[in-house]
C-alpha cells in the first residue's frame, strides 16, 4: 500500500462510519449540489468524502485499492493525491447537467484514478467479479460508453456525468503533468536545438569558401557529401550535426 491510498482508503470509511447515522444533516451541508456551488463551495471537496451506503462506498474503495497503488507509485504521492481531488473536482462541474441532484461518493475521483491506470498500464487484465477478463483500456471505454448513455438516459440515483468528469479530470491532470515533466521539458529543447533552419548566404558563402586542400582526407571526403546534399537539396536539409561539421571546417577546427 502507498502512502496516499492508505491515507485516502482510511479518511473514506471513517467518514463514513461517523456520518451513517445523521447523513440526512450531513448530506445537504456537505453533499454537492451543482446548482448551490456557488454557495457553498466547500463541497465540491467534501462531497467525495461521503457515501450512500456500505456497497456505494465498498466498490468506491475497491477500484481505489487496486487501482491507487501502482499509478501513486509511478507519478509520485503528490500528483497522486491531484489527480484525485481534481478528477472529483471535474466530475462535480460536469454534473451541472443534473444541476438539483444531490451527489455524493469518491465515485469521479476513483474513475480519474482508473483511467491513469489504464494510460500507463493498458493491457493489464482485469477481472470483473474476480471471473471476467478485461484489459484495462477496454473497461475505460466500456465504462465511458455506459456512462453516457445511461447519463443521457436518466440514470436513475446513479452520477454518470460525474464519472465522465472524473475521466476527463483525470486524462487532463496526467496530460499538464506529462507536458511539464523534465524527460518531456528535455525533449521539446532538443527538438527545438534540432529543428532545421536556412543558413544565410553569408553563413553559406563561408561553407563554400573551406579550402579542401587544407582538409584531412577523410575530413575532405565528409565535407564533399554535405556540400553535395545542399547542393541537391538545400542547406535547410542539413542535421545540426552536419552544419555543426561545416562550421568547425569553415573556421579551421
Amino acid at each position: 500500500m502507498t502512502p496516499w491510498v492508505t491515507r485516502l482508503l482510511v479518511l473514506n470509511v471513517v467518514i463514513y462510519f461517523l456520518t451513517a447515522p445523521i447523513r440526512e444533516a450531513v448530506f445537504p451541508r456537505f453533499g454537492w449540489i451543482p446548482a448551490y456551488g456557488l454557495f457553498q463551495p466547500w463541497t465540491i471537496i467534501t462531497y467525495q468524502f461521503l457515501h450512500a451506503n456500505f456497497l456505494h462506498i465498498l466498490f468506491n474503495m475497491i477500484g481505489l485499492f487496486f487501482f491507487g497503488p501502482r499509478l501513486e507509485s509511478r507519478i509520485g504521492s503528490r500528483h497522486f493525491l491531484g489527480l484525485y481531488l481534481v478528477s472529483g473536482i471535474v466530475g462535480a462541474l460536469l454534473s451541472v447537467i443534473t444541476p438539483y441532484a444531490l451527489i455524493v461518493g469518491a465515485s469521479g475521483a476513483v474513475f480519474g484514478v482508473l483511467l491513469g491506470f489504464a494510460r500507463y498500464y493498458p493491457d493489464e487484465r482485469i477481472f470483473i467479479y474476480g471471473i471476467i477478463p478485461i484489459r484495462a483500456k477496454v473497461l475505460v471505454i466500456g465504462l465511458a460508453v455506459i456512462s453516457i448513455w445511461a447519463g443521457i438516459g436518466g440514470g436513475g440515483n446513479v452520477a454518470h456525468f460525474a464519472h465522465l468528469g472524473g475521466f476527463l479530470g483525470g486524462w487532463g491532470y496526467l496530460k499538464i503533468l506529462e507536458r511539464n515533466s523534465g524527460a518531456e521539458r528535455f525533449k521539446r529543447k532538443m527538438e527545438k536545438a534540432q529543428a532545421p533552419s536556412r543558413p544565410s548566404g553569408q553563413v553559406l558563402e563561408r561553407w563554400r569558401s573551406v579550402d579542401t586542400e587544407r582538409l584531412h582526407p577523410l575530413n575532405r571526403e565528409e565535407y564533399e557529401r554535405i556540400m553535395e546534399k545542399v547542393d541537391r537539396s538545400g542547406p535547410a536539409s542539413l542535421t545540426v550535426h552536419e552544419k555543426g561539421f561545416l562550421e568547425r571546417m569553415s573556421s579551421g577546427g
